[in-house]
C-alpha cells in the first residue's frame, strides 16, 4: 500500500514540476499542459471546473444550459428515445441506440439505466413521472430546458450523439463539465473549453454582483488542476 502511495505521489510530483502552480494560463496553454501532465494509462477525460460569483440558492442566479462541443466529448453517448410509434423511424435514422416506449419504461422501473441521455416528446412526459426516483439522481430525467423534451426528435438525437452536453451550477457555485479526452489535439481541447466558457458567459444572471467567473481550473483524471486566467472573461 505504501509503495503504491509513494508511486502516485512521485507521479504527482513530476506533474506539478511541469507547470507553475502560482501562475494562471491561457486556455490554449492549459490545453497543451494538461496532456503533458497526464500519467494514467487510459484515455482520461479532461474536465473544467468553473467557479462562479453567483448564489445558486436564488432562482434568478441558477446558471444552467447546454452546449454543443465542436469536437464532441470523445465519449460514446448511448441515447434512448422514448417515443410513440410515429416518431420511431426519425429516432432510428438519427442514430438513437434504443427506441421504443412502454417496454423501456418497464425496464427502467426494474432498475435499467444503461444509457447516457433520454430524449422524449412532450406528450410522453406524463408517463415518466413514476421514474423520477430512478432517473432523477442519475441526471437522466428529460427536460425541455436541455432540449431533451422536444418534437424535433431527430435533431435532439443527432446533437446528443455529436457532443451536446448540459451543465448546471452546483450548491458551491461551481460548474463541472467534461470538454474532451487526453487523446484530443490540444487545439481541439481549447476549442471545446472556449465554447463551454463562452456559453457560460452568455448565461450571466443580471442579478450576479462582482466578478462573474471567479476561477477556472482544467484537469484530467487524477491530474493536478491548471489555473486558467479569468481576466478575459471578466473584462
Amino acid at each position: 500500500m505504501n509503495k503504491e502511495m509513494a508511486r502516485i505521489s512521485k507521479k504527482r510530483k513530476t506533474a506539478l514540476s511541469k507547470f507553475d502552480q502560482e501562475k494562471t494560463y491561457s486556455v490554449a496553454d492549459a490545453s497543451k499542459m494538461v496532456k503533458d501532465i497526464t500519467t494514467v494509462k487510459f484515455d482520461s477525460s479532461i474536465d473544467l471546473a468553473v467557479r462562479l460569483g453567483v448564489d445558486p440558492r436564488k432562482a434568478n442566479q441558477m446558471v444552467r444550459g447546454t452546449v454543443s462541443l465542436p469536437h464532441g466529448t470523445g465519449k460514446t453517448i448511448r441515447v434512448l428515445a422514448l417515443v410513440p410509434p410515429d416518431k420511431e423511424a426519425e429516432a432510428k435514422a438519427a442514430g438513437a441506440d434504443f427506441v421504443g416506449l412502454d417496454e423501456f419504461i418497464e425496464k427502467i422501473k426494474g432498475g435499467w439505466t444503461d444509457i447516457d441521455v433520454i430524449i422524449t416528446v412532450p406528450q410522453v412526459m406524463g408517463k415518466l413521472g413514476a421514474l423520477g426516483r430512478v432517473l432523477g439522481p442519475r441526471g437522466l430525467m428529460p427536460n425541455p430546458k436541455t432540449g431533451t423534451v422536444t418534437m424535433e426528435i431527430g435533431k435532439a438525437v443527432t446533437e446528443s450523439k455529436g457532443g451536446k452536453i448540459d451543465f448546471k451550477v452546483d450548491k458551491a457555485g461551481i460548474i463541472h463539465a467534461s470538454v474532451g479526452k487526453v487523446s484530443f489535439d490540444a487545439a481541439k481541447i481549447a476549442d471545446n473549453a472556449n465554447e463551454l466558457l463562452n456559453t457560460i458567459m452568455k448565461l450571466k444572471p443580471s442579478s450576479a454582483k462582482g466578478s462573474y467567473v471567479r476561477s477556472v481550473s482544467m484537469s484530467s483524471t487524477m491530474s493536478p488542476g491548471i489555473a486558467i486566467d479569468t481576466k478575459t472573461f471578466n473584462s
